[in-house]
Formats: structure tokens, C-alpha cells, sequence
């Protein structure tokens, strides 16, 4: 394609320029297996050397014990006879020494033969053409560990065709099937990795993590991974992603931490790093005082390994880790621990594992040993004089060779079908059509689970969880917590952190908001939020938001719904009807005490001369007001409220109608005395009954119109007792009756009350044995007082909480009062003589006849004085 001729001179410069070394049989840094078929492979047998220096130190699990897995595999496959038979594997082995840019140098081996160079030119001294050894041809590499390194690789082993199958690179960007289309792994990729490790902190109960890489495809790739698939699941925010520099600084570590503490409550870090940079991490973190603050979730370049945090045990403590599943291979076990110097030849690297391994020194022809090093015997043994635990990605590897051995057998199947060896359609093996074999296997693997591929080269996902615990265990290590195959199984009680704890410690940007608080978002993060707690009448309608109540309802205590709010009315038993009560009791009982006292003494003196017609009038509405009190109190309804309308303003007006009636009749007849002694009109007990009740007709009706106009019925208000606390919010249950409809209600009974005000103080000077003005004045400047301080009383408390209650007590109190001294001033002085002194009774109706005797015989004298004449005149009315 386009891309691959884009970049084939460049490579053949490269290779042009490698040299006659490359052309050599035999190369110093790899090991050679001879076969009919060969496979390259690629492994990071040393660590990445100091700067100028290619290679470090040699690493035991990761270099030596897997590519000894990839000839263990060979040695199984070319023994078994059901798969390739007649055909043997070799192999051509490279180290990478952990540096992308050495491993594309070592791989240029496999092309080496693909390459076709123009040596016309060339002759030997007996000028005959030269005879050039025939390079190798690599079919498949298996390799490499490193995803940059791969990355590397494979741009160049695609451009010749050469199919590729790793073992540990797990980088999504290698599932890219247009740049890596030679490319397949027997791992699965860090975007399934990150999908689990993803599912993890989710089940953890985390929002807030950061993340931590090391620089190169495999760390970014994964962190990158994490981030798009934790975005688009959503509930995962990322406060930091801080990458390890290729080439660290010293402190450059303890930088990191302390940019990493800049977001405190981010404790989860989620790691793609390479084992030497894990270990720094932890370190740093020990060295800050750290130890149990940050919550590890490491990929599978930690997995279950001990070298990364070693020493570092407390730090590491709670770390959960992700491992693609996989198992020991007893077989390889039994294998490496029987390898020796003698019988493990083809290794050229393995005396340097030897002398690291059992920490002695092998003697060389020339070299001198210091005295304080153990020298080898060649007598040791793997697994009894050192430490041995089997690499976790060994399993991949013999995967990765029996995948190749899988599809090369399928391939001669077909296209050599009974042919014992490589027939014409297999030589020279066509990487393309090896790559379609390749990508069709389907078997069980050296773990027993299947071992296929899709369409991109990817293996599926199959990872186990662990968690390296440290405190309440027999034996600290890692512990398998859950496994993750398209999604997660997690045994969450089986997990333990820092300090033993079995509860879930917390990374979080922001608690929970708690009930009735709504979530006010922080912008661009969505993770953090700040809690605002639904004040008022409002209730949380969900997370982000607060709703007020119904006017009829009022938050629930934890605002989180609404509730009915309770109805409320004067209770009888409330403190503010005992006043009203007792009052009301004792005047009806009063009330009644005079009627029936004036009934039975109907035609005493005085009870004539109190005009019994009017007093009786007087008495009932005096009684009716009496009576308000309870219809004050009672429950409001219908028949209730229609009372309450009728009788609140009937009551007073009849009293006051009486009284008026009652004064006017006096005034008008002392005023008449003075012009003449013709008697004015209408002062008979029918006419003054027909102008109290006239004047009584005018409430009535005024009343029973607005009965009519507007039906009375009961309401609760929500508004009157509306705090701002809910709690103390209450409906009132009520008549329909506003303040300023009880005003006009009792607008007529006070102007009656006011006119009769005017006519008792015009009357004053009436003489006083012959009539009840003054009594009359002194009920109606009381009453008046007992008003005035109602009115202040009644609406000054119009915005008070207890209003229905202040208002209806203020109410009845006052009308019980001002009824109390109508009832008190004009008739208990008259009952007290009737019942208790009856011979006053007597005396005084012959004071009276006498007075009005002299009356008459005065009024006819006109020449005497105009007072005494007009004094005269007005007894004699009177006493008619």
C-alpha cells in the first residue's frame, strides 16, 4: 500500500547501511534453533542500559524465564507428533534490552532475507561471481514484551509481510488494524484492561482518581484508554493525569507525589507504569509519609509481581491490581528447574542468569574473582538454591508459539495436503496468507482456555483481580479478589486496606449530598459539586434540583418529599378559649338569673319602671352576644359559619337598638318638657318595640342579603400561619369571613353603640330618680373603652403566628365584656333590690307616684322658673 512504499527506501537505506555483519550466519547477541520453519522472537533478556550503554542487567523473570518458555514450547511442539509432523520449528531469538530503538535495530535480522542485493559487480580473485551464505528466512516473530517496542517492530515486519504475535504487549493503539494489520497478541488490550479496571473503581465506589503513566505507548495508550472509557460511562472524573518522564530526574518522584496531593481527595491511582517506575512511585510516597493515603489500581505490568514493591510492602498495602487470566504451567516449571549449565547450552544468556540467580561468579580463562564473591560450582539448582516462582506471562508465550504452530499446521494441511515436508506452496511461506491462518486458530491454550483472535488480532478479555494484602493474613501477597471476562465479579469482602480496615475508604471529589440537598455542579468537573441544602418550602425534586411545595403542603423533615401540612383550629380545650368560656358561661348564666328574676316580678315597680318591653329586648341580645362566643370556638362548617355571620353583628345591634331606643325616649322627653307640656311621640312601649326592632331589621337584613349573595362555607388558609420555619406551618380552618368583613359585620352595631354614646351624654343632665340615663352613660363610655382597646388589639395581630387565636380571644372577650357591663351597670342593681330588699321595692313605687304628683301639679305653674318648669315637665312624662 501507499504507507508501506512510503516507507521501504527508508528501511532498505537502513538495512543497506547495517553492514556485512548483518549478513553474518551466526550473530553474537541471539541464539539460533535450526528448523524447517523459522520463527523469530523478541525479548527484553537485559534491562535498558545507562545512557551510551545499550544494555543493563540481566532480568530474570521477564527476559530469561520467558523466552525460555518460548523454547520450552518449541521443544513440546516438535515432540508432538499430531501437530507439524515431519516438520520441525526453529528459532532465531533477539534480545531487546527494554530500548525500542535496539530492538528495531536486532529485528532488521528477520527482514535480512527478504532483501535482494545487486553483487553483479562483485567478483572474487579468481573472478568467479562470489557464493553468499543464504540468510535465514523468519516467517513469524513472536514478540515483543514492551508495546513500544512492538509499536517499532511492527511498522517494519509489516512492510514485508512477516506476521507478528506478542505476549505481554497489551497498547490499544496496536488494535489499529490499517497501521498494525500484521499485528496480533495472545493478550488482550489495555482497552479491555481499562474497561475492567474501569468497572473496578466504579464498584469501589470512586469518582475521583488520578492517573499515573509511564512515557511511551504502553502507560499513555492505557491511561488514554481509561480515560475515554471512563467518560463515556460517565461517573468517573480524572483529577490529574501526570506522566513519568522516559528519563527521570532526580526528584522528579517526589514532584509527582506532591502534584498528586494537590487534588487530596483523588486517593485512587490508577497506574500504567513499568516496574522500575512503580517502585520510584512507592518510594516517593514512603518518603512523604504516605503510607496507606494513596489506593493503588494497578495494571498488569504490576499484576501480581513482587520485585515493584519490595520493601515497599506497607505503601503497596490495599493495591488492587489487574492480571490477564492466566495459570502456572507445570510442565515449564518442571522444565526450567532442571535447567544447569550443562544441559542449557543454546541459552548464551543463561550464565549471566546463573551468576545473578544463585549471586556467585562462574570462572572465565583470565579474570580474577574478588574475594568477597561466591564462586558458581555448577552444582546449584533452580527452585532449591534460590527463589523461583514462574513469570506470569509465560503462559502467553507458549500460547504464542502454539498459535504460530496451530496455523503454519492448518496452513500445510491445505496447501500441502500428504506432503511430508514444506511443499513448493509453503517455500517460501506467504506471510499474508499465514497471517489469514494465524487469525483462524481456535484451540485450547497451555491454561486450558481457548486461544483465538479477532478481527483486529486481539485476544479476549479474561483478566483475574487481585489485592496485595499485608495485615490480618498468614501469609501477606497477593490475594485473588475477583475476575473480569466482559464483566466484573468482585468479592468485596474479601478486601482489606491499609491497616487491616474492611471498609471501602473513599475517593471522591464530593460526598453525597444528603437528604433535601441538591447538587450545585462545579464547571467542567463533573464529579465535584458543592451541596446546597432546599431551603424554604422547597423539597429535593431529584439531585440537581429543588421544587417548592404545593400552597397546601410543606416539606417533609428531610426534605425530600412534601407533606400534607396539618389544619389547625381554636380548640376548646386551648388556653385561649378558657377566658372566652368562662366568660361567656357566667354571662348567659347571669342573663338568664335577670330574665327569669324580671319574669317572675313581671309587674313589680321596678321592673314597670325599667320598661319590661325593652328590657326583654335588651336581655336576648345581650344573651345572643353571650352565645357568639361559642359559635366563635366551634368548628367551622356551613351551618356554623352561617351563624357566626348572622348572630356576630345581631346580637349587638338588638342591645344597642334597645339601649338607643331606650335613651332617645328619655332625651326627647326631658327636651320636650322644656318647650311644652305636650308629651312627645312614640314613647309608648309599642312604639319604642317597633323602632328597636326597625332599627334591628336593618343588621337582619343587611345580613341575610349577604347570605345570599355570597353562601358561607369553610376554607383553610395556608397563608396565616405560613413561618418560615415548615415545621411551624399550619393550615387555619376558618369561615370565609376576611377582617374586613368582620369590621363591616359589626360596622352598624358600633354606630348604634357611638349614637347611643351621644344620647346618654346629652341625657346626663336628666334628673336621677326618675330615669336609667346615667347608668346608660356609664355602659356606653365603657363599652366604648372596651372597643377601642379592641381594635388595636385585633388588627395589630394580623400578621402574628397565633392570629386566629389572638383575634377570635380579643373577639369574644369583648363582646363578653361589653355585654357584661350592660348586663352589670342596668340590671343587677334592680335584681339585687328585687330579690334582696322587696321593701325598696314598695317605698320606691310610692316615691314614685308622689314625684310624679308633684310633677303635674308643677307643670301647670307656669310662672315659676323655666328649669323648675321644664324639671316639672319632664317628671310628669316621665312618670306617665
Amino acid at each position: 500500500n501507499k504507507q508501506r512504499d512510503s516507507r521501504t527506501p527508508l528501511l532498505l537505506l537502513l538495512l543497506w547501511g547495517w553492514g556485512a555483519g548483518a549478513q553474518q550466519a551466526t550473530q553474537p547477541f541471539s541464539i539460533k534453533i535450526e528448523g524447517d520453519v523459522t520463527l523469530g522472537g523478541l525479548f527484553p533478556v537485559h534491562a535498558r542500559g545507562p545512557a551510551g550503554v545499550p544494555c543493563g542487567e540481566v532480568k530474570k523473570e521477564k527476559g530469561i524465564h520467558r523466552m525460555e518458555a518460548m523454547l520450552y514450547a518449541l521443544d513440546q511442539i516438535n515432540g508432538d507428533p499430531q501437530l507439524l509432523p515431519n516438520l520441525t520449528l526453529g528459532a532465531r531469538i533477539l534480545d531487546t534490552c527494554s530500548r525500542d530503538t535496539y530492538a528495531l535495530e536486532q529485528s532488521l535480522t528477520f527482514v535480512q532475507a527478504l532483501i535482494q542485493k545487486d553483487t553483479s559487480d562483485v567478483r572474487c580473485a579468481d573472478g568467479q561471481p562470489p557464493v553468499l551464505a543464504r540468510p535465514e528466512r523468519v516467517v513469524a516473530v513472536v514478540g515483543a514484551s514492551a508495546s513500544s517496542v512492538s509499536i517499532m517492530v511492527a511498522n517494519v515486519l509489516r512492510l514485508f509481510a512477516i506476521p507478528q504475535i506478542s505476549y505481554a504487549s497489551t497498547a490499544p493503539e496496536l488494535s489499529d488494524n490499517n497501521r498494525y494489520d500484521y499485528f496480533s497478541r495472545v493478550v488482550p488490550p489495555d482497552s479491555y484492561q481499562a474497561q475492567a479496571m474501569v468497572d473496578v473503581v466504579k464498584a469501589l465506589g470512586w469518582n475521583y482518581v488520578s492517573t499515573l503513566a509511564s512515557e511511551g505507548n504502553y502507560g499513555e495508550s492505557g491511561v488514554e484508554a481509561f480515560v475515554q472509557i471512563s467518560r463515556e460511562a460517565g461517573g468517573v472524573c480524572i483529577a490529574q493525569s501526570i506522566k513519568i518522564p522516559r528519563e527521570p530526574k532526580a526528584g522528579e518522584f517526589d514532584k509527582l507525589v506532591k502534584r498528586l496531593m494537590e487534588t487530596p481527595n483523588a486517593r485512587g491511582i490508577i497506574i500504567f507504569a513499568n516496574e522500575d517506575d512503580i517502585k520510584r512511585v512507592l518510594e516517593a510516597a514512603r518518603r512523604a509519609n504516605l503510607t496507606g493515603h494513596f489506593l493503588w489500581v494497578g495494571s498488569d505490568s504490576w499484576g501480581s509481581k513482587i520485585s515493584p514493591i519490595l520493601k515497599q510492602e506497607e505503601v503497596a498495602e490495599g493495591a488492587v491490581t489487574i492480571l490477564p487470566k492466566r495459570a502456572s504451567i507445570d510442565g515449564f516449571d518442571q522444565y526450567f528447574t532442571s535447567r544447569s549449565l550443562e544441559n542449557n547450552r543454546r541459552n548464551i544468556w543463561f550464565a549471566e542468569f546463573w551468576e545473578d540467580d544463585f549471586k556467585c561468579k562462574l570462572t572465565r580463562p583470565g579474570a580474577q574473582l574478588e574475594e568477597a564473591t561466591r564462586k558458581c560450582t555448577g552444582e546449584e539448582r533452580i527452585g532449591r538454591d534460590s527463589t523461583y516462582e514462574q513469570e506470569g506471562k509465560v503462559q502467553f508465550v507458549i500460547d504464542a508459539v502454539y498459535a504460530m504452530a496451530h496455523a503454519l499446521h492448518d496452513m500445510h494441511l491445505d496447501l500441502c495436503p500428504g506432503a511430508p515436508g514444506l511443499c513448493d506452496h509453503m517455500d517460501p511461506v506467504d506471510g499474508r496468507t499465514l497471517l489469514h491462518y494465524i487469525r483462524g486458530v481456535n484451540f485450547n491454550g497451555s491454561a486450558g482456555t481457548p486461544v483465538m483472535f479477532n478481527e483486529n488480532g486481539d485476544a479476549p478479555g479474561r483478566y483475574d483481580i487481585f489485592q496485595y494484602q499485608l495485615t490480618n493474613t498468614t501469609v501477606p501477597g497477593y490475594k485473588a479478589i475477583g475476575q473480569w471476562t466482559e464483566y466484573l465479579r468482585l468479592n468485596i469482602e474479601e478486601m482489606q486496606w491499609s491497616g487491616g480496615q474492611q471498609e471501602i475508604p473513599s475517593s471522591v471529589c464530593s460526598l453525597p449530598c444528603g437528604p433535601g440537598e441538591r447538587k450545585k455542579m462545579v464547571k467542567g468537573v463533573p464529579c465535584c459539586w458543592h451541596c446546597e441544602l432546599c431551603d424554604g418550602y422547597q423539597y429535593q425534586l431529584d439531585e440537581f434540583t429543588c421544587e417548592t411545595c404545593p400552597f397546601d403542603m410543606r416539606p417533609s423533615p428531610n426534605r425530600t418529599a412534601c407533606r400534607p401540612t396539618p389544619i389547625v383550629k381554636l380548640e376548646w380545650s386551648s388556653p385561649w378559649a378558657v377566658l372566652p368560656i368562662c366568660l361567656a358561661i357566667c354571662g348567659i348564666l347571669g342573663t338568664t338569673f335577670v330574665l327569669v328574676t324580671f319574669v317572675r316580678h313581671n309587674e313589680t315597680p321596678i321592673v314597670r319602671a325599667s320598661g319590661r318591653e325593652l328590657s326583654y329586648v335588651l336581655l336576648t341580645g345581650i344573651f345572643l352576644i353571650y352565645t357568639i362566643t361559642f359559635l366563635m370556638i366551634a368548628e367551622p362548617g356551613m351551618v356554623v359559619c352561617a351563624a357566626r355571620r348572622l348572630l356576630l353583628g345581631l346580637g349587638m345591634a338588638i342591645s344597642y337598638s334597645a339601649l338607643l331606643t331606650k335613651t332617645n325616649r328619655i332625651y326627647r322627653i326631658f327636651e320636650q318638657g322644656k318647650r311644652s307640656v305636650t308629651p312627645p311621640r312614640f314613647i309608648s312601649p309599642t312604639s319604642q318595640l317597633a323602632i328597636t326592632f326597625s332599627l334591628s331589621a336593618v343588621q337582619l337584613v343587611g345580613t341575610l342579603a349577604w347570605l345570599g349573595v355570597r353562601p358561607p362555607h369553610s376554607v383553610v388558609d395556608y397563608e396565616e400561619q405560613r413561618a418560615p420555619n415548615p415545621e411551624a406551618a399550619r393550615g387555619v380552618l376558618k369561615c370565609d369571613m376576611s377582617d374586613l368583613s368582620l369590621v363591616c359585620c359589626l360596622a352598624y352595631s358600633l354606630l348604634l353603640m357611638v349614637t347611643c354614646t351621644v344620647y346618654a351624654i346629652k341625657a346626663r343632665g336628666v334628673p336621677e330618680t326618675f330615669n336609667e340615663a346615667k347608668p346608660i352613660g356609664f355602659t356606653m363610655y365603657t363599652t366604648c373603652i372596651v372597643w377601642l382597646a379592641f381594635v388595636p388589639i385585633f388588627f395589630g395581630t394580623a400578621q402574628s403566628a397565633e392570629k386566629i387565636y389572638i383575634q377570635t380571644t380579643t373577639l369574644t372577650v369583648s363582646m363578653s365584656l361589653s355585654a357584661s357591663v350592660s348586663l352589670g351597670m342596668l340590671y343587677v342593681p334592680k335584681v339585687y333590690v328585687i330579690v334582696f330588699h322587696p321593701e325598696q321595692n314598695v317605698a320606691k313605687r310610692k316615691r314614685s307616684f308622689k314625684a310624679a304628683a308633684a310633677a303635674v301639679s308643677a307643670s301647670t305653674r307656669l310662672s315659676q322658673k323655666g328649669n323648675e318648669r321644664q324639671n316639672g315637665a319632664g317628671t310628669a312624662q316621665v312618670g306617665k
